[in-house]
């Protein structure tokens, strides 16, 4: 199977659309505040942070809902900070958001409807009945599976750090281990899962659609 370049950054930016920033910044400039002058400067830096990454895409006219979410979400996890006086609360909902991920998973390939083809049906709006064939399902669970042992992983880190609360080490870890590595996830999600398609021999989505009976063309784009 032969991948372009161009073709797998545009699947990566329908995805992101240049969120990663916005996400990456407020927690790394809480976590070194938090180093330097204490907890209530780390969050007043923190939320400052993630409102100026708002107004700027809002007063440049770009997309502001993911920025706005993301200042939301800076709130709600400094407001755990502060009511409980401990700097690794902050990083509650990144666990929350790894353990649901990782549930979801390992729940969704135990059920026979796994969580990559949810994934993308939801993003693409390709008919469910496709992602649930004997020949075009196996690639969405082996995908989901590596997902799992992703979530896991990040998971039993994040778990270790916040634990020994190592504030700065978890915000590295959190950053890391975060958009950097779910780009890189996906991308090996995307070429593994075109390549088995391709194995697996089913019809492509299209094709599928059409009722078009075999041989089948496969799918050989998006996945």
């Amino acid at each position: 199977m032969d991948f372009r370049k161009e073709e797998i950054l545009e699947e990566l930016r329908s995805i992101f659309l240049n969120k990663t920033f916005d996400a990456l910044l407020p927690p790394l400039v809480y976590a070194v505040s938090n180093s330097i002058f204490g907890l209530l400067s780390a969050i007043t830096l923190a939320v400052t942070t993630a409102l100026f990454n708002f107004m700027r895409r809002f007063i440049k006219k770009e997309n502001w809902k993911y920025s706005l979410a993301g200042l939301g979400g800076v709130i709600f996890a400094s407001s755990l900070a502060y009511l409980s006086n401990n700097a690794s609360s902050y990083f509650i909902p990144a666990l929350t958001s790894s353990t649901l991920f990782l549930l979801a998973s390992l729940i969704t390939v135990l059920i026979g409807k796994p969580l990559a083809a949810w994934a993308s049906h939801l993003s693409r709006g390709w008919p469910l009945e496709w992602f649930w064939r004997n020949d075009i399902k196996p690639a969405y669970r082996e995908v989901t599976i590596f997902w799992a042992l992703y979530f896991a992983l990040r998971l039993t880190i994040q778990l270790n750090l916040f634990f020994s609360e190592a504030v700065l080490n978890l915000a590295w870890v959190n950053i890391i281990l975060g958009w950097p590595a779910i780009i890189v996830v996906l991308t090996i999600s995307y070429i593994y899962g075109v390549w088995r398609l391709d194995n697996l021999g089913g019809p492509g989505v299209d094709e599928f659609k059409k009722g078009k009976e075999p041989p089948w063309d496969g799918q050989k784009r998006g996945f």
